[in-house]
Formats: structure tokens, sequence, C-alpha cells
């Protein structure tokens, strides 16, 4: 036994409550953990000095964690340039997504802009064309918003039946953060709107020049031209150094690199906004301006990327809820795919459009399960099964789907994607 462990105040602590109440919690085996070498045996980081301050300017996840990263799907796209990655849900807690794990969109590539080139335009139906550079943008009143960003695909493989075998995967298209920014009803205020003005053409300085139609009622209400993302700037992944946010509508409307805002009096229809991002109908027609996410729930853990590792007994099931017209008030789990339904606890702070994390704990008897989490919005609307979400839309979408989703759970604590609507 090592000189550390003589202490009376550490083996009073291995001996007495802190494990007990462990081994009560949770049912493990009290013998067998007081003879756990990771406590016994003196550690190699015991016995040496750790690095100084300075040896990392930035601060890191350790090297242990060197699994937690963004992960692509190699067929899912022709090529990297256009392409998307997956934030990591299952290896996450709490509600806030750290900025290197959130999920990627991009459709030219990702622009490096060097901010003291940038320049942001309004023109159009504006009483005077303006040009902002960054140091015009932040001497504008600023405000701080957590809200989450969905991908209208997030989900979109699934349309048919069980894919992809994670909640990475299939739920990965979705981050939460807090964006620090300008309002932009403050910026249009600045150029003046012209009577007729009802639509806004905001544009990228990507290679794609990606731009999006948003009425002008929504740029007024919530819009924010942010360039703060949990406290430092926006990744350059993400937009640096100016993006629009667009609470709780699909991420596409999110320009990122924003540098030219247009207002006129009606959408533009551009390339972005018909050859993608509509949802097909069963009959061969297209619903167009679909921009609100519908409320939305997944267990992240147990999940096939997170099996349940103790085989039996106390089991806590963890999950995000998240909708684009509110909070959540209320999540629903089921063990038995449906048969039985049980209130989660909810958890952390309820912010209106960002994710909520929620839990059920129970004692599990070592017997397969039908995992299901099914959330409630404050508007009162409820999270649809796939087969309610195919009776009105068919088979044929990629975006918008909001369905129920079923994790299976063998005897071994393994989890597989499977449906069962």
């Amino acid at each position: 036994m090592s000189e550390r462990l003589k202490s009376p105040t550490r083996r009073n602590l291995l001996k007495g409550g802190a494990l007990l109440s462990g081994a009560a919690l949770t049912g493990a085996a009290l013998p067998a953990r007081a003879d756990d070498p990771a406590i016994t045996n003196l550690q190699p980081w015991m016995q040496e000095l750790g690095d100084g301050v300075d040896a990392m300017p930035y601060g890191m996840p350790s090297k242990f964690e060197a699994h937690v990263k963004r992960r692509t799907v190699e067929w899912l796209t022709a090529d990297r340039v256009s392409s998307i990655n997956f934030t990591p849900l299952h290896e996450l807690d709490g509600i806030i997504t750290p900025n290197g794990l959130c999920f990627e969109r991009h459709h030219g590539g990702v622009a490096h802009v060097d901010p003291a080139q940038h320049r942001l335009m309004i023109n159009g139906l504006v009483d005077k064309e303006l040009v902002f550079t960054m140091e015009d943008i932040l001497r504008f009143p600023r405000e701080n918003r957590v809200y989450f960003l969905e991908c209208a695909a997030n989900s979109g493989m699934e349309w048919r039946g069980a894919q992809l075998n994670g909640c990475q995967f299939t739920h990965g298209m979705i981050h939460n953060v807090m964006y620090t920014g300008v309002p932009l009803r403050l910026l249009l205020e600045e150029a003046g709107l012209k009577t007729n003005a009802k639509w806004l053409m905001p544009e990228g300085a990507d290679a794609s020049a990606m731009t999006r139609s948003i009425p002008l009622q929504k740029a007024l209400d919530d819009c924010l031209v942010a360039f703060k993302m949990n406290g430092e700037a926006l990744r350059p992944e993400q937009g640096y150094p100016l993006r629009l946010v667009v609470p709780g509508w699909e991420g596409n409307m999110w320009i990122k690199w924003l540098r030219r805002i247009e207002v006129g009096d009606e959408p533009w229809h551009h390339r972005e906004e018909t050859s993608k991002y509509t949802d097909l109908m069963e009959n061969g027609k297209a619903r167009r301006f679909t921009w609100e996410m519908d409320c939305k729930s997944v267990i992240t853990n147990p999940s096939p990327q997170a099996p349940i590792l103790h085989r039996n007994g106390h089991t806590i099931i963890s999950g995000l809820a998240w909708s684009g017209r509110g909070t959540i008030p209320r999540v629903d789990i089921t063990l038995d795919g449906g048969k039985n339904w049980h209130a989660a606890r909810m958890d952390g702070p309820s912010f209106d459009k960002s994710m909520h994390r929620f839990y059920f704990e129970f004692d599990w008897d070592g017997k397969p399960l039908l995992l299901q989490s099914r959330a409630h919005d404050s508007t009162g609307y409820v999270q649809p099964t796939k087969d309610e979400l195919r009776a009105v839309r068919g088979e044929n979408s990629i975006y918008h789907n909001n369905g129920i989703h079923t994790w299976y759970v063998g005897e071994n604590g393994e989890a597989e994607n499977v449906e069962i609507s």
C-alpha cells in the first residue's frame, strides 16, 4: 500500500461513507472495489510534477478524451468540401456544446476570413445603403442568447427506416451554443427600411455565396448578427468573423461568413432554397418555406455508441430535447417500446429555442429494452411517431424528420438502432 493511503483521513474515506454510499446506490461489490489497483497503487501522475502554466496556452481536452470528436459518414456526400460531420451527442452532458465539437455543414468549404478585410453591407429597399467594418459592428449594443442550431436534414436518413447506428449520426446535426451578437433589427434601423420592405436575403462570403430568403418579421423579432460563441470568437467553420443567428429555424438559414444583407419585397428563390431544403410530399409536390424546427428528442445514453456497461442494477437514461417554437417542459420515456410511459426529470436551464437535458433513473433487471423518448413543447405540441409523420408526408422527404426514435438494448447492454414506429 502506498504511503498516501496510510493517511487516516484517506483510509477513513475509503472504508467509510463515500464508498458505502456509492455501493448502496449502484449495487457494486464493496470488497472488490476496496482492492482496486487504481486506488491502492501509486500512479505515475502522483510521482512527478505536471506541465507548467504555459505548456498549453490554449487549453485542450485530456488525451484520454481523444475519441470525443466530430465524425463524418464517408459515403454520405460526394466530397469533403460540400459535406457534413456530426456532433458526438453521446459523449456530452448538460446543454452547451463545446465549440470544437459543433457539427459542420459547408457548401463550399471553410472560408478563412481576415476580419480586418471583412465588411457587412446592407442594400436594397433601405433609406441609405451601409457598409460596416467589424469595429463598427462591435459598437452596437449586444445580447447573449443560448440557441440550438439544427440542420434541416438531421435524422433525414431515417425516413424510410433505421439506417445509422449511433445518435451521433442519427441526430448529431445539431449544437447548442451561447451566442453574443447585435440584434439584426438595430442594423436595419440604422439603414432605414422602405415601406415596401418585406424580405431579406443574407449572403455568405464563402466560395458558395450561400443565400436564403428570410421574412422581415423574423429578422426584426429575434435574429442576431453574432461574433462570439460560448464567449470566444466564432470558429472558422462556424462563420468567423460574423454569422447570422435565426433562432428555432433550420440551420441553412444561419448564413456564415455574413457579408451582405439585401432588403426586398419578395423571396428570391435562389438555388439553395429550390434545389434543396424543400419537403417532397408523397404526391410529388414539395412544401416550401418550412423553416421552423419541430419539437424533437433523442436518448443519447444508452445508445449504440454508448452501451450499458454495468449489465444490470441502477441505470441512468439521459437525453436531449428541443423545439423551434419555445421550451420543453416535459419529456416521456418508455422502456418497452411505447406500452408504458414515464415522466423524465428535466434538469438544467430552460431557455427559449434551446436544447433541454432530461434524465430517467431506474433499476434495470438485465432484460432487453426498447427505449424511446417523447418530447412536449411549450405550445402543447407532442413529438409524433414516425408512422404519424409518414401518414401526413409520405416517405419521400429528407428534411424535418422529428419522429420518435427507438434504441433496442440487449441483455449484454449493447444498443442498436431499430424502428417500431
